[in-house]
């Protein structure tokens, strides 16, 4: 599969998952997340330390986390982080504790969850990223999650219910590299 046809599959998947996809280029990250922030009334962002300073937007209070209390992440309007991978098979986003994906709590918390996928990052399917996931569990031993989608349940009726157990909204930025 080529690496467009599995950017493309990703994006497709996502969509299917109940999640808001917008392409950017590399320069702009920083401008559409602000974008995002303001149709969705967003004032206080919360980061990862290791975000790196080009992606923070304008406009909004960002709130770096340097293990904020549950209490503080909870008065988080958004989080914005980068991820260690995805796969476009799935759907899915990786997130490995680094310095640009963060803590587990900060994405899981705010209702709203932004997260900056480069297309370089992009795996075809399971086997690729497992991969290159054991390596990295071999070399830093750091947690990793899969996240699939906002959260989500079905009630005994089967009506879907966003938000029960983490944000009620994911937005992806699918980052393509600048054309300088």
């Amino acid at each position: 599969m080529s690496e467009l046809a599995t950017v493309e599959l990703l994006a497709e998947r996502l969509g299917r998952a109940h999640v808001e996809v917008r392409r950017v280029a590399a320069d702009e990250v920083a401008a559409e997340v602000s974008r995002v922030c303001a149709e969705r009334g967003v004032r206080r962002l919360g980061v990862p330390p290791g975000l790196p300073g080009d992606w923070r937007p304008a406009g909004v209070d960002v709130v770096e986390d340097h293990d904020l209390p549950a209490a503080e992440l909870d008065r988080l309007d958004a989080a914005l982080t980068g991820c260690t991978l995805a796969i476009a098979e799935t759907g899915s986003l990786v997130l490995a504790a680094g310095a640009a994906d963060g803590r587990r709590a900060l994405s899981l918390v705010p209702d709203c969850y932004l997260c900056v996928v480069r297309e370089d990052q992009v795996e075809p399917d399971l086997s690729a990223a497992m991969r290159r996931i054991a390596a990295l569990i071999r070399e830093t031993g750091r947690p990793v999650v899969f996240v699939s989608g906002p959260s989500a349940t079905s009630d005994i009726e089967l009506h879907r219910i966003e938000g029960v157990h983490g944000p009620r909204r994911l937005v992806v930025l699918l980052v393509s590299p600048s054309t300088d």
